[in-house]
């Protein structure tokens, strides 16, 4: 007979699974954290928006509080005596991942290189020899963005002429090829400027490592589906942008093996799986400010059935469209998300400014409101700003205000 979860339950494990009911950490944050986080995860979302702060950085603040956002420069690009723990690559989007599991991701590497995509088909096609001046260029000089390969080549900027702006794009597009098919990575500078590097370099040993396409996707439907705690295939597939096709076998394989359960949730349209090691908790006593591509909010459809909560960026929607901002961040209490923020960090003035604070239905605005002040001031203090400043925008900024007052 096949177990029943409710809503409440789902919620609550897919809580545990994310990371939101281990222990912060008591004094400054470590590497030792930073790599449970990630364990649980296995992927952080990278994003160029950088109104708050860079999208990456914020999944390790909501599970950890302050910390030194080094931390994570260091573990993806900066790494002391070689001990890289994350690489660039597409996983759900642009991701951080873990540099092991750069071998599960050959396949989606060949496709890539086997010009299934037509970007990455047309650009290799048309630019062979200038793909093969990059990869010398960057084997002999080493990390290199696509402005100083263009200056080691001679290629110079001649608006005037024809084809002259394209033909500065095209060393960009060629690394950009290049990257999605695994001939180079990427590391970043303290400006997040991205500079190229052979793959081999960044990811070591494991580069030419192969894992059968079959063996990939089911070592990857596991880990979604542990970073999940239960899921429907929708949502395993989402993880890492694999295909229903791929992950439905692989489903079937892990229930076979006992790594994953058939449950039923009512309200679910689909039948969801639980991992093995998935946990129940009693309660989650937690509140967390949510970055927009959080892995526990980034597939839109799982968060509606989770939270009942209906989001969406509005980033590229008319000002005058907008129904909550710019840049909203959803806010976590408990077990369920209360509400929604749209923030903005003005280094000039050196506040974190409130734009606009909403509270979603059926929550005691009073309590969200106390809670959230004070999860403000600390996202204030990690960013190294010295006040938060409510605007009037919102059911629920005349609360938040009065209680950012008292803070």
């Amino acid at each position: 007979m096949t177990r029943t979860l409710s809503v409440a339950q789902a919620r609550r494990i897919a809580l545990a699974a994310q990371g939101f009911t281990d222990r912060r950490p008591s004094g400054e944050p470590t590497m030792a954290h930073l790599r449970r986080v990630v364990g649980r995860t296995r992927l952080i979302q990278m994003d160029s928006v950088n109104i708050a702060v860079r999208a990456h950085y914020m999944p390790l603040f909501s599970r950890l509080g302050g910390y030194d956002r080094q931390l994570l420069d260091r573990a993806a690009w900066q790494p002391r005596r070689g001990q890289r723990l994350l690489t660039e690559y597409w996983a759900h989007e642009a991701a951080l991942i873990p540099i092991e599991d750069w071998p599960l991701f050959g396949w989606r590497r060949d496709e890539f290189r086997d010009g299934r995509y037509r970007f990455t088909r047309e650009v290799m096609r048309d630019s062979r020899d200038l793909a093969r001046d990059v990869r010398d260029i960057i084997a002999e000089h080493g990390p290199s963005t696509p402005k100083q390969i263009e200056d080691l080549l001679g290629i110079e900027r001649s608006a005037g002429l024809p084809g002259g702006w394209w033909h500065r794009g095209e060393v960009k597009h060629v690394c950009e090829a290049m990257f999605a098919a695994g001939v180079l990575s990427a590391v970043r500078n303290a400006n997040f400027v991205r500079h190229y590097d052979l793959a081999e370099r960044v990811i070591g040993a494991s580069v030419d490592q192969h894992v059968d396409r079959a063996d990939a996707h089911r070592e990857l439907t596991a880990r979604a589906a542990r970073a999940l705690g239960v899921a429907t295939v929708a949502d395993l597939a989402d993880y890492y942008r694999t295909k229903t096709a791929d992950v439905r076998p692989a489903v079937e394989d892990l229930v076979d093996a006992g790594v994953l359960t058939p449950v039923t949730i009512p309200g679910w349209r689909d039948p969801a799986y639980l991992h093995a090691d998935a946990r129940l908790p009693r309660r989650v006593d937690r509140s967390a400010i949510l970055s927009p591509f959080d892995p526990l909010v980034f597939y839109r459809p799982r968060a509606e059935r989770l939270f009942d909560f209906h989001y969406r960026i509005e980033i590229y929607v008319p000002e005058h469209k907008r129904v909550h901002g710019y840049y909203v961040l959803p806010y976590l209490m408990g077990d369920d998300i209360v509400a929604r923020v749209d923030l903005k960090a003005d280094r000039r003035e050196r506040a974190l400014r409130v734009l606009g604070a909403f509270v979603e239905a059926d929550h005691p605005r009073a309590a969200v409101a106390q809670r959230l002040a004070h999860d403000l001031g600390e996202m204030a203090g990690w960013l190294d700003l010295d006040a938060v400043v409510v605007g009037r925008r919102g059911d629920l900024a005349g609360a938040l205000r009065a209680e950012v007052a008292l803070t």
